[in-house]
């Protein structure tokens, strides 16, 4: 099955964004190619520039909070497994102290590396990283390996302090899941959402033999998804002549 994930706020929008960059970044760092190692800088620069609100790590911590207020409340209640309960909320603390004691900026360790903020200017100019616009980007690209390796993983400790708090919120926000099995019929499905919970978060899983893609939307009150295909010119347009069965979780 094909996993799709449409955030139904900009919080969980931005948790969705680094995940998916962070996730990134763990794949490339330890490839050796110089052309693995200029994406990886270029994932790293994007992290940057998704987590450069200056409220984001209040925002996180706020949340932690919220989620081991909830769970403490769950202490001592017959149905709980206590380990499993025990072992999340050490978890929140962990993450929670490791975010709360980075006092550092994001990004912080890019700082001292003055070719490093002319790339970023420049990355995203086509072509603008050639040797003869960046000699001494140029000269990093041909170190050994295991030399830039060791200056990736430095410059990624100054955004590490995120990936552990969001990747422990998204799994508490994934977990809280209510399945259902839902049908589209002629290719669109659409439902109204209780008010007495606010989801933050619509999961798809879609049968990859039926060569279908979601066109989703939603917000706390209405989710909707359209099911396209490909036509013969690539186009996707909706696929009004299909009944189709998928399952969705709602994650509140």
């Amino acid at each position: 099955m094909i996993l799709y994930e449409y955030p139904l706020n900009e919080r969980t929008r931005t948790y969705l964004r680094l995940e998916h960059l962070l996730h990134r970044l763990g794949v490339l760092v330890p490839r050796e190619h110089p052309l693995d190692h200029h994406h990886a800088l270029q994932t790293l620069f994007e992290i940057l520039e998704v987590g450069a609100r200056a409220d984001l790590k209040t925002e996180i911590l706020k949340d932690l909070d919220r989620h081991r207020q909830q769970l403490e409340a769950l202490r001592g209640h017959p149905t709980i497994a206590e380990a499993a309960l025990e072992r999340v909320l050490t978890q929140i603390e962990q993450c929670h102290a490791a975010l709360r004691d980075d006092e550092g900026r994001l990004g912080h360790a890019l700082g001292g590396v003055e070719w490093l903020a002319t790339l970023r200017n420049r990355i995203g100019i086509p072509g603008g990283t050639c040797a003869f616009d960046l000699p001494a980007y140029h000269e990093w690209q041909h170190r050994p390996a295991a030399e830039r390796q060791a200056d990736l993983l430095q410059w990624a400790q100054s955004v590490a302090c995120l990936g552990q708090p969001v990747q422990l919120l998204l799994q508490l926000l994934r977990e809280s899941a209510v399945a259902q099995k839902v049908f589209a019929a002629r290719g669109q499905f659409q439902q109204n959402l209780p008010q007495s919970r606010t989801f933050q978060l619509l999961r798809v899983w879609l049968d990859p033999g039926l060569r279908l893609v979601p066109e989703i939307s939603g917000n706390r009150l209405l989710v909707s998804v359209r099911l396209l295909r490909r036509n013969i010119e690539g186009k996707l347009e909706p696929a009004t002549d299909i009944d189709a069965e998928f399952e969705i979780h709602l994650c509140a």
